[in-house]
């Protein structure tokens, strides 16, 4: 019996035997039972590799397989390429007709690559997807998941009659949302010729015709990004999550900005934990207006001060 994907795994045959004491004969690629004798399978496949390694740098050199299978690509990364090194096997240079073939060839190979219409605006839109997720510092794993956003979004129809980098923008910002990334619609469109009228459109389309959902934005989340691009400390960090939560359960998050929120939260905890910044830097590392952190401020102070005041009375009683 040979064992093929969709036949059982190798566990489930070892849980076959009563006795389990079975051992795998690498040469003969057999399970075999100590107690009885029994083969319990044969020809057995070896999906692992045929070499040894036993350091880092040994397993890197050995391995022949190609990169991993990733959606940033407009062909998934499962294409090949002609290199530009202009060498042969050994080393040596090419001459002048050898590298004129080659040149043709990478040409034509570079077409075939791309013959539909559908191919060539994945091409153009992997490539600004990682522009603009180079500017934003985004991880690999919001990349794909744009990726995907945006490849649904093709076979969908969406993009036709509008430009990609705006749908490309919307679909980083859907993904960032979507993995909790605290990254606003105005930081992506910065980069963006459209703008953010544009970009918020696509977003909303995005949203309504692909069924995305969405999670509510955290105000935790951009607290922290402040306070690391303030140099403030975890304690202030912790506070100003502490203070998030409250205004949270007392209902006066809703409809605001979480940004602003955040901001004026770290605002209050560095002020306590004695790590004063002025509400200009503040408002500029959440990028937000003074006067946003100027009201959000005073709202939040003043649900401080009334829970303090509560805790006060309870005490007294």
């Amino acid at each position: 019996m040979v064992i093929r994907p969709s036949e059982p795994s190798p566990e489930d045959i070892l849980s076959k035997c009563p006795s389990g004491n079975i051992v795998l004969d690498e040469v003969r690629g057999e399970w075999i039972c100590l107690d009885t004798g029994e083969v319990i399978a044969e020809r057995v496949i070896d999906r692992g590799p045929e070499w040894r390694a036993f350091t880092a740098e040994e397993k890197e050199k050995r391995s022949r397989a190609g990169a991993p299978i990733t959606a940033t690509l407009h062909n998934g990364g499962l294409s090949t390429v002609i290199d530009w090194y202009d060498k042969d096997a050994t080393g040596k240079k090419l001459d002048l007709k050898k590298r004129l073939e080659l040149i043709r060839m990478r040409k034509w190979h570079t077409r075939t690559r791309m013959q539909s219409s559908i191919d060539r605006n994945l091409a153009q839109a992997m490539n600004e997807l990682d522009r603009i997720a180079q500017q934003l510092g985004l991880p690999d794993y919001v990349k794909e998941e744009a990726a995907m956003i945006y490849k649904k979004a093709v076979e969908k129809e969406l993009v036709r009659g509008r430009a990609i980098e705006s749908v490309v923008a919307a679909a980083l910002y859907a993904a960032c949302r979507i993995h909790r990334i605290p990254r606003t619609l105005d930081e992506i469109a910065k980069y963006t010729k459209s703008g953010r009228k544009e970009v918020a459109r696509c977003y909303r389309l995005l949203v309504r015709e692909l069924g995305l959902k969405i999670p509510i934005v955290d105000p935790a989340d951009y607290a922290q990004r402040i306070a690391s691009m303030l140099n403030l400390s975890g304690a202030t960090v912790k506070t100003a999550i502490e203070i998030i939560n409250k205004a949270r359960e007392a209902g006066i998050t809703a409809g605001k900005d979480p940004a602003g929120i955040a901001a004026a939260a770290v605002y209050i905890a560095a002020l306590l934990n004695d790590e004063r910044r002025t509400q200009k830097e503040v408002a500029a590392a959440a990028g937000v207006t003074e006067v946003t952190v100027r009201n959000r401020y005073k709202e939040l102070i003043e649900l401080l001060n009334t829970i303090g005041l509560e805790e006060q009375r309870r005490e007294r009683q």
